[in-house]
């Protein structure tokens, strides 16, 4: 069973981060996936400045990954990408709700941007479409 990288557990030191993720391009799949488990780690928390550093670095690298091997997600991001990628997967509001498990009203109100997504409401979306959380937040 693999763990989940939690903040509580992450190097407080740029030195210690890149001993626990060396900054480098991502190549692959399983490189994506390991960068966007430690940028979710560390996101949302209160960061240390060498924290802050590496997880910008992190991110500048985790894009390049994805404009290369997500060209339809390029410049999308927030409401516009969610229903990009809701549409790209025939999916509706209502499947949208049953991914939040929420009311099904309330993915027509968030489509209509009557509502906003709530951290919970990323970080299901993020897992559910394998992409980083910071690409749901305008």
């Amino acid at each position: 069973m693999k763990t989940k990288m939690d903040f509580k557990h992450l190097p407080k030191t740029y030195e210690e981060l890149l001993h626990c993720h060396m900054l480098r391009p991502i190549h692959d799949r399983v490189d994506y996936e390991n960068s966007i488990e430690i940028l979710d780690a560390l996101a949302g928390h209160n960061l240390t400045q060498d924290q802050d550093d590496y997880f910008e670095a992190l991110s500048l690298l985790a894009e390049a990954y994805e404009a290369d091997h997500f060209p339809t997600l390029k410049g999308k991001k927030g409401l516009a990408l969610l229903k990009h990628l809701l549409e790209e997967n025939d999916f509706s509001a209502a499947d949208l709700s049953r991914i939040l498990g929420v009311d099904r009203s309330l993915g027509v109100r968030i489509l209509n941007g009557e509502r906003q997504l709530t951290i919970e409401h990323v970080r299901k979306l993020a897992k559910r479409f394998r992409l980083p959380l910071g690409i749901f937040v305008e």
